[in-house]
């Protein structure tokens, strides 16, 4: 297939990453990058071959498709220029600011029948893509998510810069509507919410607890599954997959013993992967892995959990 005439927005720590991707992958031809600091610009547009600019809009009539990796409260402004003018968009997560933004994107690119895509990595990690031919119907989900104070995610609260990784998984692995939300939380190292609990409930009657802190000395992403003939673990960070199910002995008078499997995956590369999905979604006219519908579920259920949190703290 011809190859999609690409760029990417916004090339700062990670946004460099996008760009070397693009640079990589057959199906992509990026012509340029795009940062508002033009040492910056300029740095990543020669290390990777392409032309450097300092205004996205000079890209309007010339890429097919774009990764905006600009802070959030820009996605909104940036990816509707974009969606209007029918090229596809990967935008970083989360989706916009406001659920309203969200929506609005999401017509857009319905309206302009183009690709809105949103940067849930996590739903690229092998662990998560294995999961399909194990997961039934989970009746209770724990999760916590660790990491160390990182200024670059500081311009949200630590629902919004880790939580709705695990907030994004879980939507998409229960397939219900929610029921009911409790949250707590504290600040510690900021001025903003450092780490935050939500117990999660859903009509079908699946309960999930779901714990992330950015004030943490080291990182750690795992998720524990339970379902009635499984117990399933993800290690996300070290890519391992466990599994224990019933077996047919007995560990004690009428109840069964655990049969465990353990599966560990090659680190393989998350982001090229999540671009690649994006280009063959446009080449072949397929949905995207992370919907802007699907952004936007997380978003709704981050930003409730932050009202909540702003009432206890």
């Amino acid at each position: 297939m011809q190859a999609i005439k690409t760029a990417v927005i916004g090339v700062g720590y990670l946004g460099k990453f996008h760009a070397q991707k693009y640079s990589q992958l057959p199906g992509s031809e990026l012509i340029a990058v795009c940062d508002a600091n033009q040492d910056n610009a300029s740095s990543i547009a020669q290390q990777n071959g392409v032309e450097a600019v300092t205004d996205y809009r000079e890209l309007l009539d010339r890429v097919q498709a774009v990764s905006i990796v600009v802070p959030t409260q820009r996605h909104y402004e940036v990816a509707k220029e974009f969606l209007q003018k029918g090229i596809h968009v990967l935008l970083e997560k989360p989706i916009t600011a406001t659920v309203a933004e969200a929506e609005e994107l999401v017509a857009i690119a319905e309206a302009n029948q183009v690709v809105l895509q949103v940067g849930h990595l996590e739903r690229f990690n092998p662990a998560i893509l294995a999961l399909e031919d194990i997961l039934e119907q989970p009746l209770f989900i724990e999760s916590h998510r660790v990491a160390p104070f990182n200024p670059r995610g500081a311009d949200v609260n630590v629902v919004l810069d880790l939580m709705i990784h695990d907030i994004d998984i879980i939507l998409d692995i229960v397939g219900s509507p929610l029921s009911n939300i409790d949250a707590n939380g504290v600040s510690v190292l900021s001025k903003d919410i450092d780490i935050a609990n939500a117990h999660l409930r859903f009509e079908n009657g699946c309960v999930a607890n779901v714990t992330a802190s950015r004030a943490g000395m080291k990182s750690e992403r795992k998720m524990r599954l339970f379902q009635h003939n499984a117990y399933i673990t993800i290690d996300f960070q070290n890519k391992k997959l466990g599994i224990h199910r019933k077996g047919d002995g007995e560990s004690h008078p009428g109840i069964a013993n655990i049969v465990s499997e353990e599966r560990v995956f090659e680190q393989g590369d998350a982001l090229k992967s999540e671009i690649a999905a994006f280009i063959n979604s446009i080449q072949r006219g397929l949905p995207p892995v992370v919907s802007g519908a699907d952004g936007k579920r997380a978003l709704e259920t981050a930003m409730a959990i932050t009202q909540l949190l702003k009432k206890t703290t």
